[in-house]
């Protein structure tokens, strides 16, 4: 199977729409729980400042039972959430200069079995960060924004699946 060709993609108008989005990929998640706990899970977010993959993230949190605050980890680089018997960990390398920051700062030990990674602004710390499972990409769209998301392993193609039900 090519993984490129198991996406899915939707319309999200308002915060709402990304809230109800944020809870179906919960829901997906701890489906597979047993395999995120085995092997972790590792998503990347994409999308311009303000596309909304904080609030992604956030809504996420939520419909996972998070109660706590959520915040961007744009200055603390990680932030990191116990939930249900794993690990969120929020990733904002957006300040990185240069990639070998990912190494220096010991992130790699965060990613893994156990671990939900979430990150942002990815790129900037290629190729030193592990593999995605799944890439969400969010895009402005009219006076929302149109989200992807794709699998790039067996293991994103599960989540992908289960977010087409």
């Amino acid at each position: 199977m090519n993984h490129a060709d198991v996406f899915f993609q939707r319309y999200l108008p308002d915060e709402q729409a990304t809230n109800e989005l944020g809870a179906e990929l919960a829901a997906v998640l701890l489906e597979n729980k047993d395999e995120i706990l085995s092997s972790g899970l590792n998503i990347r977010l994409c999308g311009d400042l303000g596309a909304g993959k904080t609030t992604l993230t956030r809504a996420l949190l939520r419909a996972l039972g998070f109660e706590g605050r959520v915040k961007s980890p744009t200055f603390t680089l990680l932030e990191p959430y116990s939930i249900d018997g794993f690990t969120l960990n929020h990733f904002d390398f957006y300040r990185f200069e240069d990639p070998e920051e990912f190494e220096d700062a010991g992130f790699r030990e965060n990613f893994g079995p156990g671990r939900v990674c979430v990150t942002e602004w990815t790129q900037k710390a290629e190729p030193l960060v592990p593999g995605a499972d799944l890439m969400i990409s969010l895009l402005p769209k009219d006076d929302g924004r149109e989200v992807q998301v794709s699998a790039l392993t067996d293991h994103g193609v599960r989540i992908v699946r289960g977010l087409e039900r």
